[in-house]
């Protein structure tokens, strides 16, 4: 399965996708999405079902690995990594504020305004 790239595409969401596309690979019922939330924040999500019954020590321990591999400048924008089993998905607050995705909408949209007062198309 790919890996989703939601709103802005950059070289830093670029290169998050880019790592955990060795995770989609290897567990094709997993989801998932990467999405720059603010100038310096990138966030990710996976939601595996692989993932239940697991301790979130033990998530993170199959997917930070493939993390580590990233330059510094990339992975310093990776502000939140939520890796969730499907059942997990509608009691997760952190979730929710991914779902709704409000303030990076509002980057887009302040990223596009600002490129079209410098006359550049969006």
């Amino acid at each position: 399965m790919a890996v989703n790239i939601l709103g802005t595409s950059d070289d830093a969401t670029k290169a998050i996708a880019g790592a955990l596309q060795s995770y989609a690979d290897t567990h094709p019922a997993a989801e998932v999405d990467v999405y720059r939330y603010s100038p310096v924040s990138v966030r990710a999500r996976v939601i595996d079902p692989d993932f239940r019954g697991k301790s979130r020590s033990e998530r993170h321990r199959t997917v930070w690995p493939l993390l580590y591999q990233l330059d510094e400048d990339n992975l310093s924008e990776l502000t939140m990594l939520l890796l969730l089993p499907p059942d997990e998905k509608e009691v997760s607050d952190v979730n929710r504020d991914f779902e709704t995705g409000q303030y990076a909408k509002a980057y887009s949209l302040a990223l596009q305004s600002s490129q079209i007062k410098n006359g550049a198309a969006p």
